[in-house]
């Protein structure tokens, strides 16, 4: 009974994966998670899976093949269409969507199975220290759920031989306390793989509430998938207009100024955060940055340049610059970084015109598997 339970929750993992999977799209573009629960748990909703069930009725009521009826009548206990016109409260049951929770790992897997993302080759691995127990011996000392059956049963068979009892006719083995072997560990640690996701946004007034929900939306997935990647990961947040500083997540995607844009001040914070925290021989290094793509000079766009190819760029794996589209914004910033970077592929830009545009977004982010 428990391995038949074991395999149809098994089938119904495996359905409900294949739906989350086809509907990947609509849920990344809408934003349709109600909420993480805990650490590592994301809840989605899915559409009904409706398992047909057999309802038993009064033996003194008619029902399906008793009495009189007509064709096209509903059968007996079918939801009827009311009078209502959906403006007044009624007293029939709203259909729900099916809240399904899956862990992060589940999600980034099925994220990199419909994108078809490549694992990314990591570096560093000296600055996160993971432990783990590994058994390695064998004592006479221990818990029962330790045990160690073979060596117990091995040591009661050399003392009954030692001792004459053993008849290999009738071979009964009896341990006793002094025959009873338990599993022993050693814990050991081991270096692995970290990374520190930077991530950078204009907060100046052409960045409204629609530009900064695509980010949040955007930045979870990519969370979601570098997390996946790195046992070890930081996540570090700037914001800058004029000026840049570093704030929490809250801030990050509430903050809302107004006045000039020095994109180059955001730069320059990152790199300071990079070289006094982060170095690149032991840390997989991401800094996303975005922007509408206005800035206040040429002049400023030639210093984020210079940033970018002397400190900001062989420090990472890669640079990610994603331009979301405003109706204050020029555009212009991509352009110019395609002008300038054209065919380095450590510096990826990508045009986010609007929420239908994330999914190629994160492909052109992540696709690359550095």
């Amino acid at each position: 009974m428990s391995l038949r339970i074991d395999q149809d929750h098994s089938r119904f993992r495996n359905i409900v994966r294949g739906r989350i999977r086809q509907n990947l799209r609509k849920y990344i573009s809408n934003g349709e998670l109600l909420g993480r629960q805990g650490k590592d748990i994301v809840s989605i909703p899915i559409p009904h899976i409706d398992i047909p069930k057999l309802r038993f009725g009064d033996k003194q009521q008619g029902g399906v093949a008793q009495g009189d009826g007509d064709p096209g009548d509903p059968l007996s206990g079918s939801p009827q269409e009311g009078d209502g016109d959906g403006k007044q409260a009624g007293d029939q049951a709203g259909d729900h969507p099916l809240e399904v929770e899956l862990t992060l790992d589940e999600l980034a897997d099925i994220l990199g199975e419909e994108l078809a993302l490549p694992n990314i080759e990591n570096k560093g691995k000296n600055a996160i220290v993971d432990k783990k127990d590994r058994y390695i011996g064998v004592r006479n000392v221990g818990p029962n759920s330790l045990r160690h059956f073979k060596r117990t049963f091995r040591s009661a068979l050399r003392r009954q031989i030692a001792l004459g009892t053993y008849d290999p006719k009738h071979p009964v083995i009896i341990p006793t306390r002094e025959d009873m072997r338990y599993k022993s560990w050693k814990t050991e640690e081991e270096p692995v793989a970290n990374a520190v996701i930077i991530y950078m946004m204009d907060v100046s007034g052409s960045m409204g509430d629609e530009q900064k929900e695509i980010v949040r939306i955007e930045s979870f997935w990519i969370d979601t998938w570098l997390r996946k990647q790195y046992k070890g990961i930081e996540t570090r947040f700037i914001i800058h207009d004029a000026a840049a500083r570093e704030v929490d997540r809250d801030t990050f995607f509430r903050t809302r100024e107004s006045g000039g844009t020095m994109i180059s001040s955001a730069y320059r914070l990152a790199a300071d955060i990079v070289e006094r925290d982060y170095p690149s021989s032991e840390w997989n290094i991401y800094p996303f940055h975005f922007s509408d793509g206005d800035n206040w000079s040429v002049d400023d766009t030639l210093l984020c340049v210079d940033i970018l190819k002397k400190l900001l760029l062989p420090a990472s794996n890669v640079f990610c610059y994603g331009q979301v589209d405003s109706p204050y914004g020029s555009g212009q910033f991509i352009k110019d970084l395609k002008e300038h970077f054209s065919g380095d592929e450590q510096l990826i830009t990508s045009e986010i015109n609007d929420r239908d545009a994330i999914v190629e977004s994160i492909r052109e982010f992540l696709g690359k598997g550095k």
